[in-house]
């Protein structure tokens, strides 16, 4: 990995209590709540998982046994051991500790912008995969666009710390189609959703 590569949160857009953040991202979730249904998974892993907050709400809206994944962390592993709803693994998304097939759903939620190889990420995602990935990113360059917009990181021009790689919607569907057969691609501002089928 990267010593660049960040694991959790960089802003809590989760958290947020701004009002067009939280109707982003309410609009982010159930679009990727729409995917997650279509998968249908009985167990799933959450590459690139933070602190956990997606990786239980797909847990819980799917009824998928969940395990999260992510760098070693000194700040997410008091959040992981406090956390029983779900199985964290400290690990590389880029050489996954898993078998082939291992779990019905793999997703990679707003992480592959962070990892130094996002295509040998993308690979390993399909291979632990039986059944479906799930793929977001920002989208640019309007993410970068709504960070200027909204006074953050004006000075790298809306550049968010640790994106290592940047995404238009038909250029990360071109990634993930080297690895998966991509069977819906869906917006939510500034974000691009992928549900791919491995094989």
């Amino acid at each position: 990995m990267s010593a660049t590569s960040v694991a959790g949160n960089v802003y809590d857009k989760y958290g947020s209590a701004n009002p067009i953040v939280r109707r982003l991202v309410s609009s982010f979730l159930v679009e990727l709540d729409a995917l997650v249904a279509a998968a249908a998974p009985a167990t799933l892993l959450d590459v690139g998982c933070g602190e956990g907050i997606v990786t239980r709400r797909m847990a819980a809206t799917s009824g998928a046994r969940a395990t999260g994944l992510d760098l070693p962390s000194d700040r997410l592993a008091p959040l992981w051991v406090a956390d029983a709803s779900v199985e964290y693994v400290a690990g590389d998304a880029q050489a996954l500790p898993f078998e082939d097939d291992a779990f019905d759903l793999v997703s990679l939620v707003e992480m592959l912008q962070l990892v130094s190889e996002p295509d040998r990420a993308v690979a390993e995602a399909a291979r632990v995969a039986r059944r479906a990935v799930i793929v977001t990113v920002p989208r640019e360059p309007l993410w970068r666009v709504l960070n200027v917009a909204r006074g953050a990181y004006v000075r790298a021009l809306g550049d968010t710390p640790g994106h290592l790689h940047h995404w238009s919607r038909r250029a990360i569907a071109e990634l993930v189609r080297t690895h998966a057969t991509v069977e819906a691609v869906r917006s939510a501002t500034p974000w691009t959703l992928i549900l791919a089928r491995p094989g």
